[in-house]
């Protein structure tokens, strides 16, 4: 967990200038869709890379045989690792828009653990306050960049009609804003630069209209 911690604190001092992540989460995004076709809720699934999954194993003491394979104590011990510290201002890397305005959420809970071909898949949920399908865009992204997210995984719904567009970051304009940021001027290697937001995949959703 210390290292967990350690590591997204340490991104916002250390993932401006080079703008390339340490951290890598493939990410499954399913939504709760009420019979109003509003958006009442979002199961979160983060896999992350091998390396850092190395890292919580080591830094809980985990899997001392080396073999990926936890017990089942162990996965209760690391069951929710990801949501105990949260360091101040975060928000769980996740933002929700209705139309331009930010949704707030609460935290989240823990619902599932799990380690896959060496890697550890951990599952939680958020509440949204009831918003409308229509005109919601979500994006997931670490501010600092220090974290990268790709939604390989997939976005679904719990109603069938729903579906969601996901649309690539312009990594060329990202880096593009990134360099006028830095403009040359070497001191603003150790200020917090919050350009995550420009390599993040974009999701906008629909639902078809209930037939009569």
């Amino acid at each position: 967990m210390k290292q967990f911690v350690f590591a997204l604190t340490l991104g916002c001092l250390a993932a401006p200038l080079g703008a390339h992540p340490h951290i890598f989460v493939d990410t499954a995004l399913r939504f709760e869709v009420n019979d109003a076709s509003e958006v009442t809720g979002v199961t979160v699934t983060w896999t992350y890379d091998d390396f850092f999954t190395l890292l919580i194993f080591e830094d809980m003491g985990l899997d001392p045989d080396g073999d990926a394979v936890l017990t089942e104590a162990e996965l209760e011990q690391l069951f929710g690792f990801d949501l105990v510290e949260w360091p101040p201002g975060f928000e769980g890397d996740l933002y929700v828009y209705s139309n331009g305005t930010k949704i707030e959420m609460p935290r989240p809970r823990p619902i599932g653990i799990a380690v896959e071909d060496g890697l550890i898949t951990a599952t939680h949920f958020r509440k949204i306050p009831p918003v409308p399908v229509e005109g919601l865009t979500v994006q997931q992204y670490d501010p600092t960049y220090y974290v990268a997210y790709d939604v390989s995984q997939g976005v679904s719904f719990t109603n069938p009609e729903c579906s969601a567009t996901v649309t690539d970051p312009d990594v060329a304009a990202a880096q593009a804003v990134i360099e006028e940021e830095v403009n040359g001027n070497m001191e603003d290697i150790f200020n917090e630069m919050k350009v995550g937001v420009h390599f993040s995949d974009r999701i906008e959703m629909t639902c078809a209209s209930a037939s009569n």
